[in-house]
């Protein structure tokens, strides 16, 4: 099997199926050297697999995933880097529909190597969702739902994704596949059984799934990182932030415009009897107090002193900058006073503007510069979803199962992190461009801002 790697290193330089042009020229030693690092990447995954026909097969796949297809399904492969072969293709297809390996433990060893080569004290958790259009009612999780990928109402699979970012580079951690609500209902018993889902799986929102992920990567203590960040989606849920910061991390989320919170910690009032009327039995808000206000409506009464212009981050074509606004607000929890965290708002330069709204529960001690780095940390997940869907063929599948779904993931995970693996290792060569950082813990780390961008 270990053949497949001359095939794959010696097929015509053709574009990517993504269409991206190539960050810089590769020459023949590179090309080489990125042959038998592929080889010793793959190693480092060889003792997850039960046989080495497991292990063979999943090196073949990852080729096939980093070779210049157009479609990276399990033909393709079989026919661009194997033969025309009908064993060799129903092998694959078994390893990747029903064969015996934990998709799990694969992602828990490439979380292993991202935190040793991007993880970073102040690294950041990004969660986002991303749909994979289907025809059809037969694979897992298919449904009418909201499409990200299509900006639409579509019949589409949702998974829910983490990635790592630091200043080191970004990487996929971990995903769950979204179970619609439909999928639950005793219509859906035939296609639960034909997809092969476990029996124990329970109904979770996708704010559910995620912040079940980044409780194992605490729970794991494997990769450092401090901030938690994702779309107004996850912060609109108070679940969601709470549970964040009940794991001692920071989260700087978006959140939508008529989210409520009081400038001002309100009074409250606990159980007792009234004025009028029964007792009370639950505390609840003075009458007196004032009225939680939308944040649009507190942002249109700032004053013109109130914003300050920041660089968000350094982009292709110069640096993106943005107005933005600071206060301390008290967020609703039951009708009642919640947590005192940021209110962060961000003012485009456009005319007209665009304004953005952000919850952080930072402390008050940390620097205005960071919450605005952060609010700009949406494009390592977008870029490694365009990486992943254009490069590796993450939606490049034809499983129809649950356990080939994670199957397919994984191995998406394994490819892509090898591409940020020869990108470091392409940044570190004597010549290239792009100078050497200081090592995480030293005096010069310590002192810097992050800078992500």
């Amino acid at each position: 099997m270990r053949k497949t790697n001359r095939r794959f290193k010696h097929r015509s330089a053709t574009p990517p199926a993504s269409g991206r042009k190539p960050s810089r020229r590769l020459t023949p030693r590179d090309v080489r050297a990125s042959a038998e690092e592929l080889i010793a990447f793959h190693c480092l995954f060889a003792n997850l697999f039960q046989r080495r026909e497991q292990s063979d097969w999943s090196f073949f796949y990852l080729c096939g995933q980093l070779a210049n297809l157009e479609r990276k399904t399990i033909e393709p492969m079989i026919l661009g880097l194997h033969g025309a072969e009908a064993k060799a293709m129903r092998a694959l297809q078994r390893f990747i529909s029903r064969g015996k390996w934990d998709a799990q433990l694969v992602m828990r060893r490439c979380q292993q190597l991202v935190a040793e080569w991007l993880g970073e004290p102040d690294g950041v958790l990004i969660v986002d969702g991303s749909g994979f259009p289907k025809q059809g009612k037969g694979s897992v999780g298919v449904a009418r739902q909201y499409c990200g990928h299509l900006g639409k109402v579509a019949n589409c699979q949702e998974g829910v994704f983490l990635v790592y970012a630091s200043q080191q580079g970004y990487a996929f951690l971990e995903e769950r596949l979204y179970l619609h609500e439909s999928w639950f209902k005793p219509e859906a018993k035939e296609r639960w059984e034909a997809c092969g889902i476990p029996k124990d799986i329970a109904f979770h929102t996708e704010p559910e799934l995620a912040l079940e992920m980044i409780r194992g990567v605490v729970d794991r203590a494997v990769l450092p990182f401090r901030w938690v960040t994702g779309d107004e989606h996850f912060g609109q849920n108070p679940a969601f932030l709470d549970g964040i910061a009940s794991l001692h991390k920071w989260y700087l989320v978006e959140v939508p415009c008529d989210t409520h919170a009081w400038l001002h910690t309100p009074r409250v009032e606990p159980p007792g009897r009234g004025l009028l009327g029964r007792p009370r039995t639950r505390p609840r808000v003075s009458a007196n107090a004032p009225r939680p206000r939308e944040l649009r409506e507190i942002a249109t009464g700032l004053p013109p002193s109130a914003w300050s212009r920041y660089i968000i981050k350094q982009g292709s074509k110069g640096p993106l900058v943005a107005e933005f606004a600071f206060l301390r607000v008290t967020t609703i929890r039951d009708q009642l006073p919640g947590p005192r965290v940021w209110a962060m708002f961000r003012r485009s330069l456009d005319n007209p503007p665009e304004l953005k709204f952000y919850l952080s529960n930072a402390p008050l001690t940390c620097d205005r510069r960071i919450l605005v780095q952060i609010s700009g940390l949406r494009w390592p997940i977008e870029t490694a979803f365009e990486e992943g869907k254009g490069e590796v063929g993450m939606d490049h599948y034809e499983t129809r199962s649950w356990l080939g779904w994670h199957h397919h993931m994984a191995q998406t995970f394994m490819a892509h992190l090898f591409l940020t693996r020869l990108r470091l290792l392409l940044k570190k060569k004597p010549g290239s461009d792009g100078s050497s950082s200081p090592s995480v813990g030293g005096a010069g780390y310590r002192r810097r801002m992050p800078a992500f961008a």
